[in-house]
């Protein structure tokens, strides 16, 4: 009877345990990983419907699985820094583990791999920009004439602009694209937020954090870019209204302009056909004069 009690606690014991999978999502990274012989996969599309069978197994089960995005290239790097033997089933585990707690992860909810798949690659992407932009600003130093940190200075201002954004949009979900044309591409940071008919507006604070860093970034280094908001209410036709950054400022576009830039792919340029039933127009007045703290750098 005790042997029987202790089987039946580590079961209940193991459904508590939360797992991540490390997933290699191309064909490249696939065969990057076939170098090592205690890697025993040979053909990525079997390696992929044997990962979306354990998945279900283990939710199935009850356990909750995140899967992570598996580099290879990060992944020899993590096993020289930490004097790890690459070709070894622990060595992967721990750097799995590594990715739980700091890299590009989604949660398994039963989802197909083919909508998964495009879901981390698109967190990966977010993750990569907001960690280059965060680099850039951290670079940029003080000032020549003021001694001011820029890249504060600048994150300053984006937080103000951003906020008098909000302020001013009308209740409603509302879903704003930052895009800053900074070498070596564009950097695109997306922000969703849902304003109440009361002023009360709620977002998801690291959204916000990423996204007022890639338009800070567009501040500090006077790159090109725009911001550009959809408000969608019950009811009511949804508004599409934007801003040209020009220095520390948002300059509202003109109908015929926001339909120009909403219209456009931000990739490759290619016009994209508009939605029927969506009033382009002129943006709210942010009632953002020149602030005492702000600089020209």
């Amino acid at each position: 009877m005790p042997h029987t009690e202790h089987q039946t606690m580590r079961r209940v014991l193991r459904r508590e345990i939360a797992g991540t999978i490390g997933l290699l999502t191309d064909e490249h990274d696939f065969t990057a990983m076939r170098r090592y012989r205690t890697f025993t996969f040979d053909d990525h599309t079997t390696y992929l419907r044997q990962v979306e069978d354990l998945l279900r197994s283990l939710a199935a089960r009850g356990g909750h699985t995140t899967v992570a995005l598996f580099d290879p290239q990060e992944y020899a790097q993590f096993c020289a820094d930490n004097g790890l033997e690459p070709d070894a089933p622990a060595s992967r585990t721990r750097f799995t583990a590594e990715l739980a707690a700091t890299g590009p992860t989604v949660p398994y909810e039963g989802q197909p791999l083919a909508e998964l798949v495009p879901d981390l690659l698109e967190e990966a992407v977010r993750q990569s920009t907001w960690r280059y932009a965060t680099a850039v600003l951290a670079h940029l130093g003080d000032c020549a004439s003021c001694g001011e940190d820029i890249g504060h200075a600048a994150f300053s201002r984006a937080s103000r602009l951003l906020a008098r954004v909000l302020d001013t949009a009308s209740p409603g979900h509302l879903h704003l694209v930052c895009s800053v044309s900074a070498a070596p591409q564009t950097l695109v940071a997306v922000l969703s937020a849902d304003r109440d008919p009361d002023g009360t507006t709620r977002l998801d604070e690291t959204e916000a954090l990423e996204f007022t860093t890639v338009l800070a970034l567009g501040i500090a280094t006077h790159c090109a870019g725009g911001l550009v908001m959809r408000t969608t209410a019950p009811d009511a036709t949804d508004r599409v209204h934007g801003w040209r950054l020009r220095r520390e400022r948002l300059e509202p576009l003109t109908a015929a302009e926001v339909f120009d830039a909403y219209c456009t792919d931000i990739e490759s340029g290619d016009l994209v056909a508009p939605e029927s039933g969506v009033d382009y127009c002129a943006p709210p007045d942010l009632g953002d004069g020149p602030h005492p703290t702000d600089h020209t750098h």
